[in-house]
């Protein structure tokens, strides 16, 4: 592994929110170029994952759920007070993670990521279902039999941190009909 070895195990900081602020949160999603799977490794997915968690930190967004697969990610976050900041956290974290992937795999000026997709939820049902939509996706994708067991996903972290009250909430919306752009 490259510079990243320092943040390897570091988890996002912050506790995940009990508020909901209409406008103020949303789900990201982006999938790499024609669904390959690029993020092939355990250290490809550690380092998207970590790079999420700088430039999310970097622009001022708040974490509440993620989860990074091979060719695809799903992130949910709280806003600064301004949203306007989403394109620059996206364009940044694209940017960054190219540029180290295609060091890393050998592959100057490959294309890595095709678009993102991101949907402001504003009622929250929606937001609930949502978290537990993005905790629970490696195991609706079949890599982990229990989400909670997948390194690179919230699911771990929300389960030690979240109290169990608001645990229990997020855990019992339903998020099989989540309508999430998730075809990968």
């Amino acid at each position: 592994m490259e510079q990243h070895n320092e943040i390897l195990y570091r988890e996002w900081a912050h506790a995940p929110s009990h508020l909901f602020v209409p406008g103020g949160a949303y789900i990201i999603t982006a999938g790499t170029y024609r669904k390959t799977p690029l993020f092939n490794s355990p250290d490809k997915r550690e380092f998207l994952m970590q790079s999420l968690f700088a430039e999310a930190e970097r622009w001022g967004w708040s974490l509440q759920a993620w989860a990074i697969m091979a060719n695809h990610y799903h992130f949910v976050a709280l806003t600064p007070e301004q949203a306007t900041t989403l394109p620059r956290l996206i364009t940044s974290l694209h940017s960054k993670t190219a540029i180290w992937l295609n060091k890393t795999d050998g592959a100057p000026g490959r294309k890595v990521w095709f678009q993102y997709w991101d949907t402001r939820l504003t009622y929250q049902h929606s937001y609930l279902a949502r978290l537990n939509y993005v905790h629970h996706n490696p195991a609706k994708h079949g890599l982990v039999e229990d989400a909670e067991n997948y390194r690179w996903c919230s699911m771990g972290w929300f389960t030690r941190n979240a109290t169990a009250g608001f645990r229990q909430t997020v855990l019992s919306f339903k998020y099989d009909l989540v309508r999430v752009e998730d075809n990968f």
